[in-house]
């Protein structure tokens, strides 16, 4: 932003100094050779006049005398022409490789046939004027320009303090890595009150984020026994319940195991967004094999196989049991959409960014481009989706997945179905 700043308001010197000091240069130039030339015509009309005398007595000797007496204190040149244009006289040239400016008059106005008078002088004494007015304005623009540049770095600053802290305080908002505060600073009054009303919303935004996090947590935390305490009652229901109730009975049992794992997973959800676990080297593929094998036998009663591809260790960088949660929520996504006779694969490989991508893949109906998106956000459900679900578990894997570093899409399988892809930070292996 000061290099912006500063790029701006230089070029408005520039141009303000371009605009005011080259007319001025030429204005001078111009002025200062229109005075040499009256002061060489009125030289040259002295001349003419001593000329035109010594003409009047015929001493041609000494008006050409004078011409060369005039002629070398000028170090120049002074030539007599006729009436005719035709030369009479000349002092001779001056010195080689020189400048002249001359002016033309004639020897006595009222006897236009007695001819004219040339006066040529070196201009060198012109040009070495315009030449030092010219460096005066170099010198007094470059210094105008210094003390421009002192006042617009000054100036720049000034400005771009408050909002270089800003930037800071709503990054660090943004990525929850501190207290977002912008510390008092000098800048414009507006910038003062904009960083004032940033505080108050940012203090106002963490007390409300903390509020929520605080009262999912202990939700979820005073929920758990009471559900857990109502399953354990309809169990014991059921040598109670005619045959007619037992339908109902097991609906209710269904969705007591619903809202326990919904408590569950807005607890984890909850956990993640407080938690500051440093990550730590996974080895993605052989969780990979290890949660397969885990999965194998429920998905085998549904008809479906899972099975992990994968070529050795593949390290990743991850915090502690993310990577299992997250295999397990894209695990348990794809058997819910996977049709008998299907097969669940697991993969781990490079990316081309040098990230890690663990890629989830069923062989279901898939989703449209516009729903693979909205499937990440927390309690979306596709149109037609089976009962049982609570439309958390993508979520969680997102968050799981950011908390590591790294972030999760949903591409489109071939020749049907999802392929839900996680990306994690590459790890050496450990010592």
């Amino acid at each position: 932003m000061i290099r912006r700043l500063l790029l701006s308001h230089l070029t408005l010197v520039l141009l303000v100094l371009a605009a005011l000091a080259i007319p001025l240069g030429y204005v001078f130039q111009s002025s200062e050779q229109q005075q040499a030339l009256r002061q060489l015509e009125r030289e040259a009309e002295v001349l003419a006049s001593y000329i035109d005398a010594e003409l009047d007595e015929a001493d041609t000797d000494g008006a050409h005398q004078i011409a060369r007496a005039s002629a070398a204190r000028w170090r120049g040149r002074v030539e007599l022409f006729d009436a005719t244009g035709r030369g009479v006289f000349s002092t001779g040239p001056p010195e080689a490789g020189v400048s002249l400016m001359s002016a033309q008059v004639p020897v006595n106005p009222g006897k236009p046939g007695l001819g004219t008078v040339r006066v040529s002088v070196p201009s060198a004494t012109l040009l070495d004027q315009v030449q030092q007015f010219w460096a005066l304005l170099a010198v007094a623009s470059v210094a105008v320009l210094a003390v421009s540049v002192a006042v617009a770095y000054a100036l720049a600053t000034w400005i771009g303090k408050p909002v270089r802290l800003l930037e800071h305080a709503t990054r660090r908002l943004a990525d929850d890595t501190g207290p977002a505060v912008v510390p008092g600073a000098a800048g414009p009054p507006e910038l003062r009150r904009l960083a004032e009303t940033f505080n108050r919303t940012a203090a106002r935004l963490h007390s409300v984020l903390e509020a929520r996090g605080s009262f999912v947590e202990h939700a979820s935390h005073q929920l758990k026994s009471p559900l857990a305490a109502l399953r354990l009652r309809l169990e014991n229901l059921e040598p109670d319940v005619a045959p007619a109730g037992a339908a109902n009975l097991e609906a209710a049992l269904g969705e007591t195991e619903r809202l326990d794992k919904l408590v569950n997973t807005l607890l984890d959800l909850t956990l993640i967004e407080r938690r500051e676990e440093t990550p730590e080297p996974v080895d993605l593929a052989g969780e990979a094999v290890e949660r397969a094998e885990i999965w194998q036998p429920l998905a085998a009663e549904r008809g479906v196989s899972v099975h992990a591809r994968t070529p050795g260790p593949v390290w990743v960088s991850a915090v502690s049991g993310s990577v299992e949660q997250i295999l397990d929520n894209l695990i348990s996504n794809a058997l819910n959409v996977a049709p008998p006779g299907s097969e669940i694969t697991l993969t781990a490989a490079s990316a081309a960014d040098g990230r890690i991508e663990l890629h989830v893949i069923d062989a279901g109906p898939g989703l449209p481009a516009g729903q693979r998106e909205q499937a990440l956000e927390p309690f979306w459900r596709a149109p037609g989706a089976p009962k049982g679900g609570s439309g958390l578990g993508l979520a969680l894997v997102r968050k799981l997945a950011e908390a590591d570093g790294g972030d999760v899409r949903l591409d489109p399988a071939a020749p049907t179905g999802i392929d839900a892809v996680v990306t994690f930070p590459s790890s050496p292996p450990p010592a």
